[in-house]
Order: structure tokens, then sequence, then C-alpha cells
């Protein structure tokens, strides 16, 4: 096959198929029982990318997974030890984050619909607030008066700008993400009052951008803004999350991220920051970007079928483990994820095929007339990029069909 841009390196030809880790798919198949659908993620992918952002990244910036990304419990478990912290969005993860062994003060909760009993469980532990509203703060406090723990609450700030070229924006304008920027004064001054425990603030601007210009650019925005917003905090900010916001390159014609870009950037906007922020730790939160590229998703072609001079390759898996990779998760326009035949991940480029799904809708598709060998039924598909947003992230209950296998590499 001529080999996509796009897959990682570290994804190799071992005796004619696609190897993961050294062992073939055949071999991670048969791991799995003979089952498939199948996930399996590399930690050397996730490695070498955690050593490549330390290498650009200032050393005072740490990184915390957003478990989002892919919570898969042994992934989270091995992250742990890999990454500073770890971000969660719900008592699921939250639950999973303190099973793997983070330590509670370096796990922080957002999402602005936090129940009375995340709060709790939240406060209970010790794990950092991500504040979302007054309201929100307000419940938080009763609950730590009632349980007698003093609350640590970092405020989620919607900044007034937002990362521009982002697939997905979660800052600037109307959000439902975070405390406007005019309103966190007032919120600052209701958690001194109240005695929590300030832990500083949150900006995450927007996500999936591959633009260096824009991810520096909405750096520097959130310096300035946090600086601002530290004139009203009883104490200086003790940490500040930066946000996100690196993408990755899913698509033909997208370029990687220029990483030593944002480094050098950061680097020069932190030494030259406001003083207010002199004995302030950074971070950045990263999901996709640390382990989006670790994934593979394996599905067996089940039928090959020919309608209207077209080759359909039937697979047992879909959209409701690979929602993303079948266009139907925020994009616009559908395009390719990368895609091969494991099975012949060796032999030349023979045909122009369909790959779709086994459900009944025709938005099932992992592959439009893409270039593979000559696929036959019984061949394993792997689609790549599917380390993040994946399972998780896709209706597995649709058409009740059996949950796929995962397993770390």
């Amino acid at each position: 096959m001529s080999r996509d841009h796009r897959i990682h390196p570290l994804f190799r030809e071992k005796d004619g198929e696609l190897a993961i880790a050294g062992r073939t798919v055949s071999e991670w198949v048969s791991a799995a029982g003979g089952r498939t659908p199948l996930f399996v993620y590399d930690r050397a992918v996730i490695a070498a990318k955690i050593a490549d952002l330390r290498a650009a990244l200032p050393a005072e910036v740490g990184i915390h997974y957003a478990m989002k990304a892919n919570p898969m419990p042994a992934l989270v478990a091995w992250m742990a030890g890999q990454v500073d912290g770890l971000d969660v969005a719900s008592a699921g993860e939250l639950r999973v984050a303190l099973a793997a062994g983070g330590e509670p003060v370096h796990i922080s909760f957002a999402g602005p619909g936090k129940r009375d009993f995340e709060l709790e469980l939240a406060v209970g532990a010790g794990v950092t607030l991500n504040i979302e509203s007054a309201r929100e703060f307000a419940r938080a406090a009763a609950i730590g008066q009632r349980l007698g723990k003093q609350v640590r609450a970092a405020v989620r700030v919607n900044p007034p700008f937002d990362l521009k070229a982002s697939g997905m924006r979660m800052g600037g304008g109307a959000k439902p993400f975070g405390v406007d920027a005019d309103k966190v004064p007032a919120l600052l001054a209701e958690i001194a009052a109240e005695g929590a425990d300030f832990c500083g603030f949150h900006v995450f601007a927007g996500s999936q951008n591959l633009s260096a210009e824009a991810i520096i650019d909405a750096q520097g925005k959130t310096l300035d803004l946090v600086a601002d917003l530290a004139e009203h905090a009883a104490v200086p900010p003790p940490l500040v999350n930066l946000g996100g916001g690196f993408g990755l390159p899913y698509f033909p014609g997208d370029q990687p991220l220029d990483l030593a870009a944002v480094g050098r950037a950061l680097g020069n906007t932190l030494a030259a920051r406001d003083p207010i922020l002199t004995e302030t730790r950074f971070v950045v939160e990263l999901g996709r970007y640390l382990v989006g590229e670790s994934g593979v998703y394996l599905t067996r072609a089940i039928d090959r079928k020919m309608s209207q001079d077209e080759v359909f390759i039937i697979t047992d898996g879909g959209l409701h483990h690979q929602l993303a990779a079948s266009g139907n998760f925020g994009t616009v326009i559908r395009r390719n994820y990368p895609l091969a035949n494991a099975s012949r991940f060796g032999a030349p480029d023979a045909e122009s095929l369909n790959v779709v799904g086994c459900l009944c809708t025709p938005l099932d598709r992992l592959g439009d007339k893409v270039m593979l060998p000559a696929t036959e039924v019984g061949d394993v598909i792997a689609v790549f990029m599917a380390g993040a947003y994946g399972l998780t992230a896709s209706p597995t209950a649709f058409l009740s069909h059996d949950p796929p296998a995962e397993m770390l590499a």
C-alpha cells in the first residue's frame, strides 16, 4: 500500500500485516478471543507525544490529561504516571481518576452541569472544582459546610475572545461554559468570603486547532486576561490552566501543528508575564492531542458487494463505535480518516472501495472511495486516529450490538 502520512510511523508492517506494538493484527485479534471489532491503544505512541511536548514547552508548564478524550481505566491508570494532572468532567470520570491513583490535589473537575452528588464527591475527595457559575459555587460551598470540608475552587473563565480556526469553539460570546470575564471579580469576592481555597483560573477557548498562530494569540490573550482578573483575587492564582486546543491532522491536506513555534512563543510570553503571576504554575490541558494517534479501530469485513458499479466492503463495526470517523461528530463535510487493510498492510493498492458499517443507516460510512489492496471477506480493516473520542463518544446502544473490546498495548 502507499503509506498515508497520517498513520503514525510506529505502526508498521510485519509478515504482511499491520503490527501494533510489535504484534500483528492477527495476534491482537487472537488475544481478544478472536473478537472484532476491537480498539487497540499503543502506549509508545502516547509516550512519544508526551516526550515531544515536554521538549517543546517551557519547563514551567505542566501537562494535564483531559479524560473525556479516552477514559479507558487501564489507559488512565497508565497516564496518571505520565502527566502532571487529570481533568475530569463527570462523577464517572472522577471515580476512574481516583481509582487510577490520581492524587486529588492534581485532579480538576469541569463541566457546566455538575449535580449535587457530583459536587459532594469532588468536595469530599478534595479535588479542584472548576466553577462554572456563581450558583454552582454557592451549591458547592453549602456542601462543603455540611461536610466540614474546605472547597478547592478554581474559576473557569469564559474569555472575551475565542480560539480562531478551531474545530470547536469553547469560549468567546454567549457560552454555557465558564463565567463571563466581567462577572469573575464578583465571584472571586464570594470565594474569598466563603473561605474557600482559591486554586486559580481555567481558560479553555477552543479545541482541534492546527494553527500555531491562533494558539499563540489565544495563549497571549489568556495570560493578559488572568493577570487582570488576579487583581480581584484574595491571593495570586496558584495555578492557571491555559486550556488546550492543540489539533491533530485527521484529513488529507491537514498539516501538523508547529509545536516548536507554540512552545517558543509561550516561553517568551511567560518570561514577560505580569508580576502578579510570578509564583503561578501553568498547565496545558490536552486530551485528543495526547491519545488520538495511539488508537487503531479494527473491524472485520463480513461482506463484499457491488452496487451501481461501486464495491462496498461491509464490516462488523461502524459509527456506533467510531462516530467521528463516520463524519457525524461535528464535521460539516465528511472526509475519510486514515484507513488500511490491516490483513494486507504490505500489499499494493489495487481498487477503490467504500467501507461501511453494519448499521441500518446510510450515515454508517467509514471510508468513501478509498484505495486499498484487493480486499476480501475476513480481512481486518484498520481505522487510524481512533484513540480519542471513539467508543465513549459514539452511540454504542444503537441497534443493540455487542460492545467492542479495548486493549492497551
